[in-house]
């Protein structure tokens, strides 16, 4: 089971009713007089069969998209490789010895007996052919048990994803087991098991899955069961709490969905076709994630029941790819909220110093002669400015600079030290490393340039960062410099009730996912911090900021940064949008990282930012009440 740490359970099971078959000696006819009145059972009370069958009726049709896959399933059934839908349908009617005339209840048969000749099944050996059937099917099918030779129903823990689709990239998905997965572990597994392909339930697959228990089921020759009866106990899985808050969960999810489709509607100044995103809600001194949303998002529970072939062309072919976590897998340009580390290896290797002011003319007369973004449109500088107020103003010409000065190889230390281009170790699969930017990125030995330098100083050029390491880059900001460790999960609770040592987590999490931490450890000075973080102020707290407009009336003072950084997509220039910030500015507890897809501007963000932050504070008047009294129940996850 997988819960928040207020106990509020996101997936667990449930006891259902599945429906298995043994191969029993009845002949072919009456095997199949009794699937069919098997399917007919179901389909009347609203339920559904295992149907993997790649042959339609009505039009006759195959559902392989590729004729070499056509061609592949053909030679596997033994059908001539030049053969028709038609044409194959019947062989197949020949195969199993099905005279049902009418194609459509004739392929409810052959769907069964498919099922049943791909998994293989014997009078010891059964096979699954519907998964969670309602009460009314289970009830007729044992009133008519004498109808169903060999069919049984079994009552087996089913996945309940009990909120939805709500952190789904967090919680993961659970499918079926592969062959591949399944070898070497057929002491473990069935091969009907679901086990988990995605977030925490593949991490703890190990520490979430119980031991099954044995079932003796005594029948006549002819299939009929006369007793059930247990052999072997199971015993239940154990729990993974996250640190996930529920409530600032769903509303980081909401937040974001809204914030794209305002930006993608218009709802701004400008117009932009943003389509995709993420958040990332940190404890700055702690690490732990209290929200992780990306967008657009998915349904896990389909995974567990079975995809529609318009629910696996959504997921797989659609060009937002909402399987994607994107707020560890993919790596962005972080443009001008990297400006805090340019300012910090500035003041910390002396390139420029907490008096100094610096000269923005508007065009910065080095490498590519690059401008500040006011010249744009005002064909002017910001004039004089201190490393704070250039923060406050987002000033280009200021950062490359200090790039300049301080060299692409202090940024490098600095930008790994906080996080960025590195994983950060989060328990989830498919984390992103992402890239910081560094001579050797030049390939085949090419030369660095004084341009490669001042573009990373602002963020772009090779700086590729995931949201989640850029959440741990702010949370580092405001706790004072200080390294912390990333992570969702609270604790792990046995089913016994005992708690799995944290120590034992890591190293498990360390093993599964080849992560390990090499950070080298700085110190930073107080005062060059907090300069940077009077910048960050005046970001969201005075007039000129970037971010003002959208916090100037809020009731919680914090520190922000705006940031735009233009990318190549599918062939398509686009601008993708960042807001950073952590709260409160006096005493933080919080970062938030908000990064929209083609958002055009990084300002348009700080709105999501700004629900996201009303939430946590108590700020937000529609409250989601979370069970705070919940303890953590020890129940069977498989």
């Amino acid at each position: 089971m997988s819960k928040t740490a207020a106990g509020n359970s996101l997936v667990t099971t449930v006891m259902g009713f599945n429906v298995e078959i043994y191969k029993t000696k009845v002949d072919d006819q009456t095997l199949n007089q009794a699937i069919l009145d098997f399917v007919t059972i179901l389909e009347a009370n609203g339920d559904n069969y295992l149907d993997k069958l790649p042959l339609t009726v009505e039009p006759y049709a195959f559902k392989q998209t590729s004729e070499a896959d056509q061609i592949k399933w053909k030679k596997g059934q033994k059908i001539k490789t030049d053969a028709n839908a038609e044409e194959a349908f019947t062989e197949m009617k020949k195969k199993y010895e099905i005279t049902e005339e009418n194609p459509v209840q004739a392929r409810k048969i052959m769907a069964v007996r498919y099922e049943i000749s791909r998994n293989g099944y014997s009078n010891t050996k059964t096979v699954t052919i519907a998964q969670n059937i309602s009460r009314a099917s289970e009830q007729q099918i044992r009133e008519q048990n004498a109808k169903f030779p060999g069919i049984a129903i079994v009552t087996e823990p089913t996945v309940n994803y009990t909120s939805g689709s709500l952190a789904s990239h967090l919680v993961g998905y659970m499918s079926r087991i592969d062959a591949k997965e399944l070898k070497g572990k057929e002491d473990i597994y069935d091969p009907d098991d679901l086990i988990g392909k995605t977030g925490v339930e593949y991490v703890f697959e190990e520490y979430l899955r119980g031991k099954d228990g044995k079932k003796q089921i005594d029948m006549t020759v002819d299939g009929t069961v006369t007793e059930e009866y247990i052999t072997e106990e199971a015993i239940s899985g154990g729990d993974v709490i996250l640190t996930i808050d529920a409530n600032l969960q769903r509303v980081a999810e909401e937040a974001l969905k809204e914030n794209i489709e305002k930006i993608a509607n218009g709802g701004f100044k400008n117009q932009s076709n943003a389509d995709a995103g993420a958040i990332v809600v940190m404890k700055v001194q702690t690490g732990e994630i209290l929200a992780m949303a990306s967008y657009p998002d998915y349904e896990p529970e389909l995974f567990a029941t079975g995809l529609t072939r318009e629910k696996n062309d959504e997921y797989n072919n659609s060009g937002t790819a909402p399987l994607v976590n994107r707020a560890i897998s993919s790596p962005f340009a972080p443009g001008s909220t990297y400006k805090m580390i340019t300012a910090i290896t500035g003041l910390e290797t002396g390139a420029i110093s907490l008096t100094e002011k610096i000269n923005d003319t508007g065009v910065y007369p080095r490498g590519h002669n690059p401008v500040c973004w006011i010249y744009t449109s005002q064909k002017r500088g910001h004039g004089y400015l201190n490393v704070s107020d250039a923060i406050k103003h987002s000033c280009n010409y200021f950062f490359y600079e200090t790039g300049y000065r301080a060299g692409i190889e202090n940024l490098y230390r600095y930008s790994t030290y906080f996080g960025l281009g590195r994983k950060t170790g989060v328990e989830l699969l498919s984390e992103a490393a992402g890239n910081a930017s560094h001579a050797e990125n030049v390939a085949n030995g090419g030369q660095w340039y004084v341009s490669d330098t001042i573009s990373s100083a602002i963020g772009q050029s090779y700086n590729n960062f995931t949201p989640i390491q850029m959440a741990k880059y702010i949370s580092m900001l405001a706790n004072g410099g200080k390294n912390i460790d990333v992570t969702i999960i609270k604790t792990i609770q046995n089913a016994d009730g005992t708690e799995v040592p944290r120590e034992e987590i890591n190293q498990f999490v360390s093993e599964k996912l080849g992560v390990t931490d090499s950070t080298e450890q700085i110190s930073i000075k107080p005062e060059n911090l907090q300069a940077v973080l009077e910048g960050m102020r005046g970001v969201t707290s005075e007039a000129g900021g970037t971010a003002y407009s959208y916090f100037k009336n809020f009731n919680i003072e914090l520190g922000g940064k705006t940031g735009s950084a233009q990318a190549g997509r599918n062939g398509e220039k686009i601008t993708n949008a960042w807001f950073v910030g952590f709260a409160p500015f006096d005493n933080p507890e919080i970062a938030v990282v908000v990064l929209v897809e083609n958002g055009g501007s990084g300002g348009y963000t700080a709105e999501a930012a700004r629900n996201v932050i009303a939430q946590y504070f108590g700020m937000n008047e529609t409250q989601i009440n979370e069970n705070l009294e919940a303890i953590p129940s020890t129940q069977l996850i498989r």
